[in-house]
């Protein structure tokens, strides 16, 4: 049984992974630590597991072999680097950094530790990921021209986004950097590395941080990605749209129901059923953990997915694209 430490619950996804992980058949949770101790101690209570007030400490436990990163995301660096160098696994919200060269250092430390470090990249290991990566790959649309994925809720609007999740300080940024990430590494999961990006944020509800967003991904094949999220939508669907040389595809999530239509070129409409899931992202991390799967493409994704994300901040910051 692979013994499991959450450290913080800063994160709104902090009570879903420990879910996840005190019922995954391979895990335990058996410890947590948190940078706010009040807060640690409720969660230490509700799940009646110790919290223990020093990361030092937690990490220096031999009883410990893994643990979940859900802090504020500019504490990754910090909190991974600390974890990795005493030999522990970790399970990462995302991103990994915030920057490009802060996700590659991180990386390298886990091999250098001989541990495993996997970045909660969730579409990816669903559905909708796997079966559109296949139909891509299998040429089904042809050559993709055009590659667009929009994910945007109402946490600001309608008041149940946490208020810390617009600080600049703690998240690095706004919605691109924490929903966003979803468009941004499906994108790249089917066409690759943009080589340059142009960014638009905007400022609704006139915080710090964007509370909406839009990214233009400029590939030098001729490709282009579009991202868009936001926090102040009240009635977007999820949906993810290539668009090739042959045809399109088009997958929508709304109301609890999955729908994947091809368009084919001759103006054949049809429904395409969805792939079932090997395994989910908590699947990846353990099964790694245990020597049972090999490693995928989440290390590469992750790296990406922060050279982007820090691409498109200081896109948006100067008003122009920049080149990755």
């Amino acid at each position: 049984m692979i013994r499991v430490a959450i450290l913080s619950y800063w994160h709104v996804h902090a009570e879903e992974y420990t879910e996840a992980f005190r019922n995954h058949p391979e895990t335990e949770v058996v410890a947590l630590w948190d940078e706010n101790v009040k807060r640690g101690a409720s969660y230490a209570d509700k799940y009646g597991v110790e919290c223990i007030p020093s990361l030092d400490e937690l990490l220096s436990r031999t009883d410990i072999d893994a643990v979940v990163v859900t802090t504020p995301t500019t504490m990754h660096e910090d909190v991974i680097a600390r974890a990795l160098r005493a030999k522990k696994h970790v399970f990462t919200e995302k991103v990994l950094s915030v920057t490009g060269a802060g996700a590659e250092a991180l990386m390298a430390e886990a091999t250098m530790n001989n541990v495993i470090l996997t970045v909660a990249l969730r579409r990816r290991y669903e559905s909708e990921g796997i079966t559109i990566e296949r139909l891509v790959k299998e040429g089904t649309v042809g050559q993709p021209t055009l590659i667009r994925v929009r994910m945007a809720h109402n946490g600001a609007t309608a008041g149940w986004l946490p208020e810390h999740f617009y600080s600049l300080e703690e998240c690095g940024g706004g919605a691109m950097i924490d929903l966003g990430c979803h468009p941004m590494y499906l994108i790249r999961l089917l066409a690759g590395i943009p080589q340059a990006v142009t960014a638009a944020y905007g400022y609704m509800t006139k915080r710090k941080v964007e509370d909406h967003a839009a990214a233009l991904l400029h590939y030098d094949s001729g490709v282009i990605g579009i991202a868009e999220t936001g926090f102040v939508t009240g009635g977007s669907p999820y949906t993810i749209e290539v668009h090739g040389t042959e045809g399109s595809l088009l997958f929508t999530s709304e109301q609890g129901k999955d729908l994947l239509t091809l368009r084919g070129a001759d103006g054949t409409v049809k429904h395409i059923p969805l792939d079932k899931p090997e395994g989910s992202m908590f699947d990846e991390w353990v099964n790694r953990m245990l020597g049972t799967k090999p490693e995928g493409d989440n290390t590469a994704l992750a790296i990406d997915l922060s050279r982007i994300m820090e691409a498109t901040n200081e896109s948006a910051r100067i008003g122009g694209t920049v080149r990755i």
